[in-house]
């Protein structure tokens, strides 16, 4: 963090509302002063998961994962510490200081970048110039407007056309073109266009970054029908959804993601007004992307073909979703008729027929029923048993909650081994009682509770000019405190998420956090008075524990002078 100035970031996360953007990705509920929800960073029952719109924090009490919007984005959205500021900072309509970015940039990704977006830039040009690609997309209904949102373009049918128009003969550039995937090499070692004749569809990274391209051919009797980039330091297809950034751009709240196979079904359905669609590239949904659809979703929608490899695809993504199914998410499957895909089915029946379409969808529970019991009589004890031996696995790995309760007693239902299932399950241990938003505090120290407040409310600090007396005291966390006070007392708009973050690679740190989370007596207008009079009586601590210092000193006789005068000035001092 300290790459960037303390005032910017303190500045940026002053200006982001923690609540409003963690309420995009996780519902909140109203508590009092703070939201709450089941924390989407562990698999839970009950809400332990806590956001306070005045700490700018969040923090579960039950995995302890806690911080402020940046560490939230780069937790939940895993993105780098710069992508999450650069996130915040559009938001907020800011810029990060130039500097900063240079600073922070990875000199090694910034020219594979560079290159990626040139190249994007370039295949849009030839898209302008090509009869043939701009017919193609004409048949398909793709406006000029849709084409600029996703920025389709055009790879020319030469062999070195990208190359002579980037690399420019410069080993440096031609290295580039090769290391993020747009030249290939033949067996001579000579490079040429990985990319020809197809029209291009470039695949963005979450914060719009040009990362790789899939290319369509244009003539049915070429092959393959569709090419994609192949893995490189800045793409892995395994984990990257196309048109997710296009989706989060389009969408102020995602309600609902809609997985498809291709390039062309998202497009089209944008063009025909369902913007919620993204594909996997070339690959079956995988955990990963599992992952990333709920963490932007809370219902997907599954749109695969009908016949047996839609189906297989299916059952593989059925198998990724399963262990992400908290309460709150949904998984549908839609499969499609015979020779029908997203794009033919919106461009002969439109968005109501798409829609009409996803509104009858498979939910999961019924989908997992249908295929494990494929093939299996449920009329049999053997066919209920094999059933009941082919779920229990799946089941176990559904998070605790209402969800993962209703499918075990779907499966008795089915079965008949209600009683069975509900008994493999242990009770939940009883569990000692622990601090919490609903738990007495603590007696605490002077020092602990002067802490607390600070960490609750920094602002306090500026009411606490200098000197500091009580900093003399040999007591533990007076170095703590007179810490806090510095770093807030420079830093006025501080909030509580990122003092905390100033310590969060030192042992104090679960310590602070407990405290910053702890519920204080008395009202908050009164916490200005309160931490004055703690202070106050820190420094009376300090004054008597210098008295006593002398005093001993003069008892063993080793007090000169000085000593005495500066002793008979403190008792005067202290009787006042």
């Amino acid at each position: 963090m300290a790459r960037i100035p303390d005032a910017f970031i303190d500045d940026l996360l002053a200006r982001t509302d923690i609540v409003e953007l963690i309420n995009a990705r996780v519902p909140l509920k109203r508590q009092g002063k703070e939201y709450s929800s089941r924390c989407p960073f562990h698999d839970e029952r009950s809400a332990s998961f806590t956001v306070s719109p005045t700490k700018q924090f969040y923090h579960c009490f039950g995995c302890g994962a806690h911080g402020t919007a940046i560490s939230f984005l780069m937790n939940y959205d895993r993105l780098e510490f710069l992508d999450a500021v650069d996130e915040l900072a559009k938001r907020a309509g800011m810029e990060i200081p130039r500097d900063a970015q240079q600073r922070e940039a990875r000199p090694d990704s910034a020219p594979m970048y560079d290159a990626l977006e040139a190249a994007s830039r370039f295949f849009v040009r030839q898209l302008a110039g090509n009869d043939a690609a701009r017919r193609y997309l004409d048949e398909r209904g793709l406006d000029d407007g849709i084409r600029d949102t996703f920025a389709i373009g055009y790879a020319p049918d030469g062999f070195s056309t990208l190359k002579d128009a980037l690399g420019k003969d410069d080993p440096r550039r031609i290295a580039v073109l090769e290391k993020v995937g747009l030249l290939s090499k033949n067996e001579r070692g000579h490079s040429y266009d990985k990319f020809r004749d197809r029209v291009i569809f470039p695949i963005h990274d979450r914060r719009g970054r040009v990362i790789a391209f899939g290319g369509r051919v244009l003539k049915p009797e070429d092959s393959p029908k569709y090419l994609n980039s192949p893995e490189t330091p800045l793409f892995h297809k395994g984990r990257e959804l196309y048109g997710l950034w296009q989706v989060r751009q389009a969408n102020q709240k995602i309600e609902r993601l809609i997985v498809v196979e291709g390039y062309m079904d998202v497009v089209s359905l944008f063009q025909f007004g369902v913007p919620q669609a993204v594909a996997t590239l070339g690959t079956a949904t995988t955990p990963d992307h599992a992952e990333l659809l709920f963490r932007n979703a809370p219902d997907v929608f599954f749109c695969f073909d009908g016949d047996a490899a839609g189906r297989r695809a299916a059952t593989r993504a059925m198998e990724s979703v399963l262990p992400r199914m908290r309460d709150g998410r949904q998984a549908f499957f839609l499969f499609l008729p015979d020779g029908e895909d997203p794009d033919s089915i919106v461009r002969s029946e439109g968005a109501a027929g798409f829609e009409a379409r996803l509104a009858g969808a498979t939910p999961l529970s019924t989908f997992f029923f249908d295929t494990l019991g494929e093939a299996i009589n449920l009329a049999t004890l053997d066919g209920k048993a094999r059933l009941a031996e082919r779920a229990k696995p799946m089941l176990a790995q559904i998070p605790d909650g209402a969800f993962a309760d209703l499918m075990r007693l779907r499966l008795g239902e089915l079965t008949g081994l209600g009683a069975a299932v509900q008994a493999t399950q242990p009770p939940p241990p009883l569990r000692p009682a622990r601090g919490g938003r609903g738990a007495p505090p603590p007696r605490r120290s002077l020092v602990r509770h002067a802490i607390a407040l600070l960490l609750q409310k920094p602002g306090l600090a500026a009411g606490l000019p200098p000197p500091y007396p009580f900093v003399a005291l040999r007591q533990p966390g007076i170095e703590l405190l007179t810490e806090l006070i510095a770093i807030a007392s420079v830093r006025p708009e501080i909030t509580t998420g990122v003092l905390l973050a100033q310590f969060d690679e030192r042992e104090e740190a679960p310590a602070l956090r407990k405290l910053a989370t702890m519920p204080l007596a008395g009202e908050e207008s009164s916490w200005e008075v309160e931490l004055r009079d703690v202070i106050g009586q820190l420094d009376r601590q300090a004054l008597q524990q210098r008295i006593d210092d002398l005093l001993a000193q003069q008892r063993e006789g080793t007090l000169d002078a000085s000593g005495k005068q500066t002793l008979r000035e403190l008792l005067a001092q202290s009787a006042r």
